[in-house]
């Protein structure tokens, strides 16, 4: 076989396997972006600051949402906080540690399309216009104060949580572990493929960053090879209300969200922004 036609052999099969690995990542990006989890991280959740029940609830098409809602014991109206969680969660947890992620607020934790009990094939498009419904659900219950709402959202989900933001009057933001978007992330584990012309879910947070207003807390993992601090960078750049911007010791992308020292934060973070404003007193008028 002579030179040229060794050639052309090798970019045959180059260009098959270039060929092959698109259509599969376009045949496969759900599978390789979504991960639902069906069994209950927690069998039993209840907070032990709040009275804790099971909703279920139905998207603006008819898809049933399922999860949990976490009320304050003390008469209201209460502050609120909406949870977004990541790729492969089931938000059970929410519920049993609300009370000391939340103290004092209202918590809706509802499980993704596909995800726990919740019916549907998980997407983009869904999970943000879900999270809008979500948001005014929330907004419409007689003991919640809806000029006080949040959105917390962890990896995927800070996605899901920037893009609500951007369409909801959230007067506050926690985002855990975020990304500028998901097509930077995949371009860069996925060298060589046209990412940009088969990803369809593509979270790009940055898109929007410079766009919202709500105070922002930025939590970031001490090892995360999932979202490199580079990807937080990105869009820590583009957002214009960044109030805190901190790592969690002895954290990665996986256990950050249940260790103390980050709820303790979070915590802090949601109740100084829910604080009434402080009235300076006047100073006595001279006699």
């Amino acid at each position: 076989m002579n030179n040229s036609r060794k050639m052309a052999l090798v970019a045959g099969v180059a260009g098959f396997l270039w060929a092959s690995a698109v259509s599969v990542m376009a045949a496969g990006q759900r599978r390789l972006l979504f991960n639902p989890t069906l069994i209950r991280e927690v069998q039993s959740p209840r907070s032990a600051g709040h009275r804790t029940r099971a909703v279920v609830l139905r998207a603006n098409d008819g898809t049933r949402l399922a999860g949990w809602l976490m009320t304050p014991r003390e008469p209201g109206p209460h502050p609120a906080v909406l949870y977004f969680g990541g790729r492969s969660e089931e938000v059970s947890w929410v519920a049993r540690d609300a009370g000391t992620l939340f103290p004092g607020m209202t918590v809706l934790a509802m499980n993704y399309r596909g995800y726990g009990d919740s019916r549907g094939i998980p997407g983009e498009e869904h999970m943000v216009e879900d999270g809008c419904m979500l948001f005014d659900w929330l907004c419409s219950r007689r003991n919640v104060d809806k000029t006080r709402i949040a959105v917390v959202g962890r990896s995927l989900g800070s996605g899901v949580a920037v893009q609500v933001a951007k369409e909801r009057p959230a007067s506050a933001m926690v985002l855990i572990t975020p990304y500028d978007s998901i097509l930077a992330i995949a371009q860069r584990r996925f060298r060589g493929v046209p990412v940009s012309f088969v990803l369809k879910h593509r979270f790009e947070s940055v898109k929007y960053a410079s766009l919202l207003k709500a105070p922002t807390y930025i939590l970031r993992a001490a090892s995360d090879d999932i979202v490199p601090h580079s990807h937080t960078d990105q869009l820590v750049s583009q957002l214009t209300s960044v109030r805190l911007d901190e790592t969690i010791p002895d954290s990665d992308h996986m256990n950050i969200p249940y260790l103390p020292e980050t709820q303790q934060r979070i915590a802090r973070f949601l109740t100084s922004q829910f604080a009434p404003p402080v009235l300076e007193e006047l100073a006595p008028s001279a006699a």
